[in-house]
């Protein structure tokens, strides 16, 4: 399982969790705070502008957990809703994902370490207009899916 966290810019962090781990609320919390410590490194303005951080993640059972919400209203975070099984308005569904699946299509892996260099390599080779894309296409998505009922489209 790949957790990802990005913006306009790239990826901030992200984690690939081994086989054996299993994604709960309790890591969800720690990856936030790993979050936090890279987003204070790699993008200091967020923090120098004294501006909220907006988070959009899916609605999975540990990313909302209580734990998990309780820690996000500590932070101060706006949290943007997502619906349940909606792929249309998560932007790492409708553009990273589908983008890495397609990038995965004829890749075959016999590590772990294989698996992240992979990844790895995939992340430096996108652009910050890749990623900017990605972002900049969540607002009229957003539209379709209020236009759509909540309906899933392409």
């Amino acid at each position: 399982m790949l957790c990802i966290w990005w913006d306009q810019l790239g990826v901030v962090v992200y984690e690939l969790l081994n086989p054996s781990e299993t994604f709960t609320g309790t890591l969800s919390q720690t990856q936030l705070k790993r979050l936090i410590r890279a987003l204070k490194k790699k993008r200091p303005q967020y923090y120098s502008r004294h501006e909220k951080i907006i988070l959009l993640h899916d609605s999975a059972r540990p990313r909302v957990a209580i734990p998990v919400k309780n820690y996000l209203k500590i932070l101060d975070w706006e949290v943007l809703p997502h619906p349940p099984y909606s792929p249309d308005i998560a932007p790492s569904d409708y553009h990273l994902i589908r983008s890495i699946a397609h990038a995965l299509s004829e890749q075959r892996f016999t590590s772990y370490e294989d698996t992240k260099n992979w990844v790895d390599s995939w992340i430096a080779s996108k652009d910050k207009e890749f990623f900017r894309l990605g972002i900049r296409t969540l607002p009229e998505r957003w539209k379709k899916v209020v236009a759509n009922d909540g309906q899933y489209f392409d």
